[in-house]
């Protein structure tokens, strides 16, 4: 059975091969066969491999599945044969989700509702996981704070503008071209403002002080930021540090997604002066930690029902055919794609 692998080259580019392994025959207590019916497609972090001493020569590729239970351990209590289920693969996974078939442990899964498609469920998890962990999990949102999201037209930003919404939240977001301007003024409920960092006459600490009074706003969720003033071209459009800290409302919470950020004892002062506070978003310690493995599930269930009440509105790519895989990845792991991509299988 074949799925896709990955492996970093010489020159630090990433080559993906079709890569054959057998399904076990036998499975364990608490594990699940599952028939993959789609997979999402995310980047691969090969430093994250290598911090967590998980390196391989070959990495799976896919781990965001959604499919129907084949095969249930002895002791599995959550699910039955034919049970339709959505989850997200650990990073010691040995298969790639783009297998047919996947065996994983139960507490890696959630049902899936009826009325959810294959392709919504593996498009949406992650990225609903993530959401949950910057506004719930960090942030400790509230109705009637105001939060900053930043490329709020990115598959995770729509999300997160989405469930900052649902707990009455007033959103402001960044647009990075005209087109994710348009998108996010058209969004219902309406962001508050829709800030054109594209456009280099709008300020983005100006606007938003005017929005919230001159108070700075509650929470922000960046998407990348500018660590020096002289940046790669690629980042262009993430905030400086500073701009950040200075539009930070007293008792305010910074989630980034920078994970080699550095705050100088000036930086530091700041967050003391406002008794702020910076929590760093990695949404896998979920599952390479399961320290709070209840709240990871309920979670997941959430996210799921979400969807299927249209809370979540995902926007997504067509379904891509399994031999188109890996030319997706490849745009995937450059970056190039500014949908979530999902395999139908």
């Amino acid at each position: 059975m074949k799925g896709l692998y990955c492996k970093p080259g010489d020159q630090g580019d990433v080559k993906f091969v079709s890569h054959a392994m057998n399904v076990p025959t036998n499975i364990g207590d608490h594990q699940v066969k599952v028939q993959v019916k789609s997979c999402a497609l995310s980047p691969v972090d090969f430093k994250l491999y290598e911090d967590l001493k998980l390196e391989k020569e070959h990495v799976p590729v896919g781990r965001e599945i959604a499919g129907v239970v084949l095969q249930v351990g002895p002791k599995v209590t959550f699910f039955q044969p034919d049970d339709e289920v959505v989850g997200i693969l650990p990073l010691e996974a040995e298969r790639s989700g783009l297998c047919s078939v996947v065996v994983t442990d139960e507490y890696n899964l959630v049902q899936k509702p009826e009325k959810v498609s294959w392709f919504e469920a593996a498009a949406v998890i992650k990225d609903g996981l993530r959401a949950y962990t910057a506004l719930h999990t960090l942030a400790r949102m509230a109705a009637g704070q105001t939060v900053l999201v930043l490329d709020g037209a990115g598959p995770f930003g729509v999300l997160a503008i989405q469930l900052a919404h649902y707990h009455g939240v007033k959103v402001l977001a960044t647009a990075l071209s005209p087109e994710d301007q348009k998108f996010l003024e058209e969004l219902r409920p309406s962001v508050a403002r829709v800030i054109r960092v594209w456009d280099s006459k709008e300020d983005l600490v100006d606007s938003c002080l005017e929005e919230t009074g001159g108070l700075g706003v509650d929470i922000i969720i960046d998407s990348g930021v500018r660590l020096y003033d002289e940046e790669p071209e690629a980042q262009r459009h993430c905030p400086h540090k500073h701009d950040l800290l200075t539009l930070l409302s007293v008792g305010g919470h910074w989630v980034t997604t920078e994970q080699h950020l550095q705050l100088d004892p000036p930086d530091s002062h700041i967050l003391f002066l406002k008794a702020a506070s910076l929590s760093f978003l990695n949404d896998e310690v979920w599952t390479t930690s399961r320290a709070k493995q209840g709240r990871y599930l309920h979670i997941l269930k959430d996210v799921m029902d979400k969807l299927c009440t249209g809370t979540f509105r995902p926007q997504l790519e067509d379904p891509v055919p399994l031999y188109e895989a890996t030319v997706s990845m490849e745009m995937v792991q450059r970056k190039q794609t500014r949908k979530r991509i999902a395999v139908k299988l």
